[in-house]
């Protein structure tokens, strides 16, 4: 399974043939594992998320990086998407890439109640968020900062992601922790061109609100979705361009728009899918 630099008729008919195999999904009469889950309310969201992949939500929950991952594999594997979800419903699990990934009966008997976004979303974003520290390794090379990060996803798992969940054969992770910033940005436009996905590591504050933290740290995932624009400062003032672009979070596409000297404290680095 691999990801391909589509074309407007090939995106087309993968799109078809996802709502077709919703509709099969709707029709089964197989029993789902997620005694508390409603599959009418998981086909509607679903339908909805086939429609447009910016409404997949992660809610109030510290999903960031699986629902970037998500949000792309709606994208750009639509017919994944719809199977995925569906042997997740069914049975409890799906294959990925190069491995099952299995939930534990414990997350599906504690999915109710109040899950702060649809049960579709919960379904797989919880599923990730379960199992990315099980099957991924601790890169131990990884700058500190990073390792110790509690409660979110780390750059070596969504690097594992991008391999078992959307397929691509090469996966990069370039951290920006001094310097680089601009270069692994623009080296993400390069690889959206190339049918691939960019996943920033950012500190949101700074980067999606008029609130600047007031100490940057890294602590959410967004998927970059293009319109990279890169302004170069003034000689002698490394910190005087802009740059700009769009990305996936929060439920909705929003644009980055931020002079170089914050954009460079708050962008921490970047993973890279491409084939």
């Amino acid at each position: 399974m691999s990801v391909s630099v589509g074309n407007d008729a090939a995106d087309s008919a993968r799109h078809r043939q996802a709502l077709a195999d919703l509709e099969a999904f709707s029709r089964s009469q197989e029993p789902g594992v997620w005694p508390h889950l409603d599959k009418a309310e998981i086909i509607a969201e679903m339908r909805s998320h086939l429609r447009n992949p910016f409404t997949v939500n992660q809610g109030q929950q510290p999903f960031c990086g699986p629902a970037s991952i998500l949000f792309e594999l709606i994208r750009k594997l639509p017919q994944r998407y719809v199977t995925l979800t569906r042997a997740l419903f069914e049975t409890g699990g799906f294959q990925g890439h190069s491995r099952q990934i299995q939930t534990s009966e414990a997350l599906r008997q504690a999915s109710q109640g109040n899950l702060r976004m649809g049960p579709a979303d919960w379904m797989i974003l919880a599923t990730l968020r379960e199992s990315e520290n099980l099957i991924f390794p601790v890169e131990p090379n990884a700058p500190e900062i990073v390792r110790n990060l509690a409660g979110m996803t780390k750059s070596w798992e969504m690097k594992g992601w991008v391999r078992e969940i959307l397929g691509y054969r090469h996966v990069d992770y370039r951290h920006t922790y001094v310097l680089r910033d601009l270069s692994a940005l623009r080296h993400s436009q390069e690889v959206l061109n190339r049918g691939g996905v960019a996943f920033g590591l950012i500190t949101a504050s700074t980067l999606l609100t008029d609130k600047p933290a007031k100490i940057a740290v890294p602590e959410h995932w967004i998927a970059i979705v293009g319109n990279v624009s890169i302004q170069k400062g003034s000689f002698g003032r490394h910190d005087s361009g802009h740059v700009s672009f769009d990305c996936f979070t929060w439920a909705k596409r929003m644009t980055v728009d931020a002079d170089e000297g914050p954009f460079e404290d708050a962008f921490w680095g970047v993973v890279l899918g491409w084939n």
